[in-house]
């Protein structure tokens, strides 16, 4: 996609360096409505498809019926598990990131898995009649006994649990250790089900090209993920189907797995040799995957001072019937605090519900909210202050893997965050702070994420007039990825911010993660400025074929890259312009692609980013209303490309607040301390 420059003032050749609080290069067409989404492709003569959902959550269809759907003015064809195109193997798919087990595969037979299963689609001339006709669709179902409650599920110990294999090994005896420790809390956590739901719903445009070649735009986190399912699936050759997904409106990880509108409509393209578009309903995005219902049962042993003894973590959580989805809940403890006796379990529960799904920090999110909820428990019992407590039992290695972090400042975030908060002004007292008739608490918790690294491809292009095409296959969520490899690239190649354009969400472009697990900036950044560096490279080579060149002798690192010209860091009077050294070489272009990849010595080490979070609210002491009134996050995330898009990351995190819905269920606390 191609992008007007910022508006004046907020960029130029100087201050465009990664690091510079920049606009969003896409601003633009999005507060215009220029950006067009995965649904909203025009396209001429196209068709629209409307699912038909199940009204049972576990049972068998005996029976449907599409005749009534069928006699509408404008309906093309309905499609059923009985007149779909054959469907293929298991192997085909299984998309990037599709847990262990058999993938759902809609309309595939009169079996149903979920609440909500599609059960048709129906395919007409516009939206309105295939709407309208969707709801004359008549199903008869045969039902049978359904589990759907994780709670009756676990606690009547059927269906039986499944372990989990891929939890930390104990370390010590916890058991022993918790039995003989000064100071005891044990709490049970219930994080319920939650839905992303993001303002763009799934939707897939399906372009038929002729003879069996498409082009597609869907609501994906990654082209290549639909690119590969799509071909994988329906037998097609790789040149033969193009996936474009260049603005997505919202995924939080609903977008890392194709969903099951981009099945049916390139099913139904195929077979009908058409364009069409499947638009789920927001009703209907209650049907795909989740966050999962998970119970947390946390314990723990400590000394007079706090200091850790005993840490069992275990936890439960559903998966579908079909796949065994994991969020890794547990193992957070180890990668935060020091104890030399654990334990942990992670059990799952099949229930009749489509396949959990990650979500805004998966596993991270659930785990640490119930650790840091038993961290304060602790302090309680133990009277330390919590961040004392924090401090006490800080580790500077991942005891889960024992290894060094690669960089660790919680200290620091500790420091400057309780500072700008005013934690010295709290008392600790229970009740005792007060703003007429709220009462005020005051809370901390550490924060943690990995900070993941993959590899990553990325092309460039530089034409005589100086002006830069960047490409990479990646996606941009909504967190600013146009913009910042838009700053690393000018920055690298010393170009002013409106002579570059960096282009994404196309499975042309060069191979290049999904845009998940906080890697992107990392992975496809570091691809994007490696390329460029090489581009680099051969502009300083056509520099030194300028007649009587400065720069015959220069060696790469001499030089810098600055107002589009190639200068000597030691005098950068002493230059060539990047078009002279083009004219010189005989170039009107430059192209080149390169791929960056994790070195090795990375795995010697832990990485992750770390903060400290403060938060007031307020609770009325007559009707229990609580307000987050107030909230401090103080992160060590490393270089922040674009402090602009960074701070919207870290503000935007409370916006999720209000709708978190977490509870703690039970809390035993024993202590010789307090007592």
């Amino acid at each position: 996609m191609m992008h007007r420059a910022p508006p004046s003032g907020s960029a130029n050749a100087r201050d465009s360096a990664v690091g510079a609080p920049m606009n969003r290069v896409d601003g633009f067409e999005k507060v215009t409505g220029a950006a067009r989404y995965a649904g909203e492709y025009p396209e001429a003569g196209l068709l629209y498809g409307m699912v038909v959902s199940s009204a049972i959550a576990a049972g068998r269809i005996t029976r449907i019926d599409t005749a009534a759907a069928e006699a509408v003015n404008g309906v093309v064809r309905v499609f059923t598990h009985r007149n779909r195109p054959e469907i293929r193997g298991d192997r085909d798919y299984h998309d990037h990131v599709a847990p262990a087990g058999r993938p759902f595969r809609a309309l595939e037979n009169d079996q149903i898995k979920f609440s909500g299963q599609p059960v048709a689609l129906v395919v007409a001339e516009s939206f309105e009649v295939a709407r309208y006709a969707s709801t004359l669709v008549h199903v008869e179902y045969e039902a049978r006994g359904h589990m759907t409650e994780l709670e009756t599920a676990w606690y009547s110990k059927s269906p039986p649990p499944e372990d989990e294999d891929s939890t930390p090994e104990p370390r010590g005896d916890a058991k022993a250790a918790l039995e003989k420790s000064d100071v005891r809390v044990a709490a049970d956590y219930v994080v319920p089900y939650e839905h992303h739901n993001p303002m763009e719903m799934h939707a897939s445009t399906i372009i038929w090209k002729g003879k069996g070649t498409l082009g597609i735009y869907d609501k994906i986190q990654g082209p290549l993920t639909s690119h590969e399912f799509v071909c994988g699936v329906f037998g097609l050759r790789k040149e033969d189907v193009h996936v474009m997904s260049h603005y997505v409106g919202g995924a939080f990880g609903v977008g890392l797995r194709p969903q099951y509108q981009l099945y049916l409509g390139v099913m139904a393209a195929l077979a009908l040799e058409r364009s069409i578009r499947v638009t789920l309903t927001r009703q209907q995005m209650f049907t795909l995957g989740y966050r999962p219902h998970t119970l947390q049962h946390i314990a723990l042993g400590a000394r007079p001072d706090g200091a850790l003894n005993a840490f069992v973590h275990e936890a439960v959580a559903n998966v579908s019937s079909f796949e065994s989805f994991v969020e890794n809940v547990v193992p957070w403890s180890g990668a935060l605090y020091h104890c030399d006796n654990t334990a942990y379990s992670h059990r799952l529960v099949p229930l009749d519900l489509y396949t959990p799904q990650d979500m805004r920090a998966p596993g991270g999110t659930t785990g640490v909210y119930a650790i840091e909820c038993a961290m304060d428990e602790l302090a309680v019992a133990a009277g330390v202050d919590p961040i004392q407590l924090r401090l006490i039992n800080e580790s500077s290695r991942d005891e889960n893997e024992d290894t060094p972090f690669s960089s660790k400042e919680l200290r620091e975030c500790f420091r400057q965050g309780a500072e700008r908060f005013g934690w010295a002004k709290r008392t600790p007292e229970c009740r005792s702070m007060r703003d007429g008739n709220d009462l005020v608490g005051w809370r901390v918790a550490t924060g943690i994420w990995e900070a993941f690294y993959q590899k990553a491809s990325a092309s460039a292009v530089l034409t005589a007039d100086g002006k830069l095409d960047v490409a990479s296959a990646t996606c941009d969520i909504g967190t600013g990825t146009y913009t910042i490899m838009t700053q690393v690239a000018a920055e690298t190649l010393g170009l002013p911010i409106d002579k570059v354009t960096f282009r994404l969400g196309d499975s042309t472009f060069p191979q290049a993660p999904i845009e998940g697990g906080s890697w992107t900036a990392a992975s496809v950044g570091s691809a994007v400025k490696l390329v460029c560096e090489q581009l680099a490279q051969k502009l300083l080579e056509a520099a030194r074929k300028v007649d009587g060149s400065p720069l015959g002798s220069a060696k790469f690192e001499d030089v810098s890259f600055t107002e589009g010209a190639i200068r000597l860091k030691q005098n950068p009077s002493v230059s060539v312009t990047i078009a002279d050294a083009m004219r010189a070489a005989g170039l009107q272009r430059m192209e080149h692609e390169a791929k960056s990849t994790p070195e090795q010595s990375r795995k010697k080490f832990a990485c992750y980013t770390h903060s400290a979070v403060f938060v007031e609210v307020k609770v009325d002491a007559d009707f229990g209303t609580v307000r987050v009134t107030r909230a401090v996050n103080a992160v060590a995330a490393g270089r922040i490309l674009n402090p602009k898009t960074g701070g919207s990351q870290v503000s935007g995190v409370w916006c999720g607040v209000s709708a978190w819905r977490c509870t703690r269920r039970a809390c035993s606390i024993t202590s010789s301390v307090a007592s």
